[in-house]
């Protein structure tokens, strides 16, 4: 029998997730949880890569050491591993979980056959594409079929080999259908969920992560989670890396502070599944393919964890955005919230990059992003809004402009922008963002026949006229 919770108390900043009956997380955890206390999105604990220790039921935690002989609520000792494990300290992850059941305690894997067939992780042998590519918003599951969050993801883009672990792979996902009783793990890398349209909770083996619009959550590999709606519908992008783990950028001569600071960014309290023993689907994602067993209990059954190796959210209204208050538009990368760094300083395996609200006060210059070529890879995206370069960027479409391919204003911006009066403007028509990545990006199929796609995407430059006056400066 589950042990009646009580407030949060204890030293060390022990924390206890205390929570109402909520819908839309599986009912054991309710009912685990069915306390007096905070609402259940209100118990987080902040600190970007913190060591942190919460535990649901009072003195869960083992003091003094990380596996005992027999743990406190007789619980099992379980390590989880996100480094090797002679990582220097400074970059070494690792959490140690202690659950009602060991995750080994499943059926053996087979393929899953019906699940996610639109979803990659290798990309060596596809066509690879210069052409600058756009789609239009990705169409919502239809009420008559039901999709859940892993059935609902498309690959849209990526580089390299999960099994390799090189490259990313860039996916979307439409759903109209809460996970239940099934778990989705990935062993192939980090996934970084921009929410674009509806609420979910995401149930994580550390707790409970909600997750809107204007936020975003990562989940590094191996930890297992489950989607719930609080939403009839939800849609939204996903950045996964099959290398390295997210971290902030360095800021250099910002100073200490700016961009996305280390205290918005927020991790779970302990949350478990304290109800009787009920089968569960593990879906677990392997180099780049599903398997599917099941779990003899929920996996959402760790009642207290330490460590630094945990999902985490933050809301990216909280960016500190850094501009130009003179001249020229500044590189994108002065937006950059996360980044995974590769091993040539200053180059990235990925980059989060967002254009959030902002005063625009150039002066003499011209003000949306720049024509441009980069030797990075450019897939971007909306969350809501209108992007200040290009007209028809819809919230919840997507573009692609990789490796040296040519991109820029549209016509009309450029026009607009041109004759532009430039007092200041504070921009908040929209919120945009890119995933930047070092790797040459491939599109698969599906993604390049997709009805969705705008095939006729190179026509915004069409009409750019020359403009050249070779006898007037």
């Amino acid at each position: 029998r589950t042990p009646t919770p009580r407030p949060p108390q204890g030293p060390r900043g022990r924390m206890e997730k205390v929570t109402g009956s909520i819908s839309a997380v599986p009912a054991p955890v309710a009912a685990a949880r069915n306390s007096a206390g905070p609402a259940l999105h209100d118990g987080y604990m902040s600190g970007f890569g913190n060591e942190f220790a919460t535990e649901a039921l009072p003195g869960a935690l083992p003091p003094g050491q990380n596996s005992p002989q027999v743990c406190p609520y007789k619980l099992y000792a379980e390590q989880l591993s996100g480094t090797a494990f002679t990582m220097p300290r400074g970059s070494n992850q690792r959490s140690w979980l202690y659950r009602i059941r060991p995750s080994v305690q499943h059926s053996p894997f087979v393929r899953a056959q019906h699940t996610a067939k639109s979803l990659l992780s290798s990309f060596e042998g596809l066509e690879p594409d210069p052409n600058q590519l756009r789609w239009r918003p990705m169409p919502l599951p239809e009420s008559a079929s039901e999709v859940d969050f892993v059935d609902g993801m498309h690959t849209l883009a990526g580089s390299g080999d999960a099994g390799s672990k090189s490259g990313v792979g860039i996916h979307m996902y439409a759903c109209n259908k809460s996970m239940g009783k099934r778990a989705f793990g990935n062993s192939d890398g980090d996934m970084l969920i921009v929410a674009q349209e509806g609420e979910l909770s995401i149930t994580t083996e550390m707790g409970i992560i909600g997750l809107s619009p204007k936020e975003i959550c990562v989940i590094p590999r191996g930890i297992k989670f489950s989607v719930a709606l609080k939403t009839p519908t939800a849609r939204g992008y996903i950045l996964e890396t099959y290398k390295g783990h997210f971290a902030l950028p360095s800021l250099g001569p910002i100073g200490a502070n700016g961009l996305a600071n280390p205290r918005d960014f927020l991790y779970p309290v302990a949350a478990f599944d304290g109800g009787e023993d009920e089968p569960h689907e593990i879906v677990n994602k392997f180099c780049g393919r599903l398997f599917s067993a099941t779990m003899v209990c929920s996996p959402f059954n760790v009642v207290a964890w330490h460590g630094n190796y945990s999902p985490f959210k933050y809301d990216l209204s909280h960016f500190n955005t850094m501009n130009s208050v003179s001249f020229d538009h500044p590189d994108p990368s002065i937006y950059t919230v996360l980044t995974v760094p590769s091993d040539t300083p200053g180059e990235a395996i990925a980059d989060f990059v967002i254009f959030p609200p902002r005063w625009m006060v150039m002066e003499k210059s011209f003000r949306p992003p720049y024509f441009h070529r980069n030797v990075m890879s450019e897939f971007m995206g909306m969350v809501y809004g209108k992007y200040d370069a290009k007209e028809g960027f819809l919230p919840g479409g997507a573009s692609l402009h990789n490796c040296m391919t040519p991109h820029g204003p549209d016509a009309e911006t450029f026009e607009k922008a041109s004759a532009a009066d430039l007092k200041p403007t504070y921009f908040d028509a929209g919120l945009a963002f890119m995933f930047e990545t070092s790797s040459i990006l491939k599109v698969p199929p599906k993604a390049l026949d997709a009805s969705w796609r705008e095939k006729d995407y190179q026509n915004c430059w069409e009409s750019l006229p020359r403009l050249f006056t070779p006898n007037e400066a």
